[in-house]
């Protein structure tokens, strides 16, 4: 049951992956100053896909003292791995980085924008509030509130939607073309763009594919038969497929202005 379920739901949310991997932001990404407006939006979901990362493994393992055995030891050891790859995974020299902290990198290569995203974290950190620290960041809308949905989504506690967000919401669906233009960008400066194609490389390794079977037997073990569950599955994939349309519009508008104002 569970496997045609997962089939179903893959079936229902494939017009709206077709539309994130068709979207015009593709096309509008023609150079490094691009690739810097895209990362500046795309770092806040790099960023937030680690929180809901961490909200999972709190709610399907033991994180606290004194320890107990929580919930299936599968599903415990499917969430472990994904986290361990995630947050302590090697970067091109060989060190841990998690895949936020590559990201980051990846941008200050490129010499786009950090301080937007630390002032973020930096605020968030100390205040602990959300909206604080979008205001002192000044934060795109369309990142605002894909983080917004993430966070919500988290507030639930119910882990099976976070499963779903985290397994069919947040597969970065970066098409083949815009690996072809990384790709040719690094042959004629590979001083600016080899840690960005380095994240993408490791992202299509891991991410793309082992990372991606072990999230969809997750969420096979936390529905079960639960027919509840499933529907809820698809209604919140949806919108999460939607939320990354909404990032993606957002990235599109910016990097279109832009051009427009160099063009006048």
């Amino acid at each position: 049951m569970s496997q045609k379920n997962i089939k179903e739901i893959q079936e229902i949310l494939k017009p709206w992956r077709d539309k994130i991997v068709k979207h015009e932001v593709y096309n509008s990404i023609k150079n490094l100053d691009d690739i810097s407006h895209f990362m500046s939006y795309h770092v806040y979901a790099v960023w937030d896909f680690m929180s809901l990362l961490k909200a999972l493994q709190q709610q399907l393992t033991c994180v606290s003292i004194p320890w107990y055995p929580v919930g299936s030891a599968d599903t415990r050891f499917l969430i472990n791995e994904i986290v361990v790859g995630e947050e302590s995974d090697i970067d091109e020299n060989g060190r841990r980085k998690s895949h936020f902290e590559m990201y980051l990198d990846a941008i200050s290569q490129c010499e786009g924008d950090t301080i937007q995203i630390n002032t973020f974290l930096e605020s968030l950190m100390k205040k602990g509030n959300l909206d604080q620290a979008f205001n002192l960041a000044n934060t795109p809308a369309e990142a605002r509130d894909f983080v917004n949905f993430t966070f919500q989504t988290i507030a639930t506690g119910e882990a099976h939607k976070m499963a779903a967000v985290f397994t069919f919401g947040r597969e970065d669906l970066i098409p083949g073309m815009f690996y072809s233009m990384v790709n040719n960008l690094h042959i004629s400066m590979p001083e600016k763009i080899s840690k960005f194609k380095y994240y993408l490389d490791r992202h299509i390794e891991v991410d793309g594919d082992h990372h991606s079977h072990l999230a969809l037997e997750m969420l096979e073990n936390l529905c079960g038969e639960d027919e509840q569950k499933w529907f809820d599955v698809k209604e919140i994939s949806i919108q999460a497929l939607q939320m990354r349309l909404h990032l993606w519009d957002g990235v599109h508008q910016k990097i279109g202005s832009l051009k427009s104002l160099v063009a006048f």
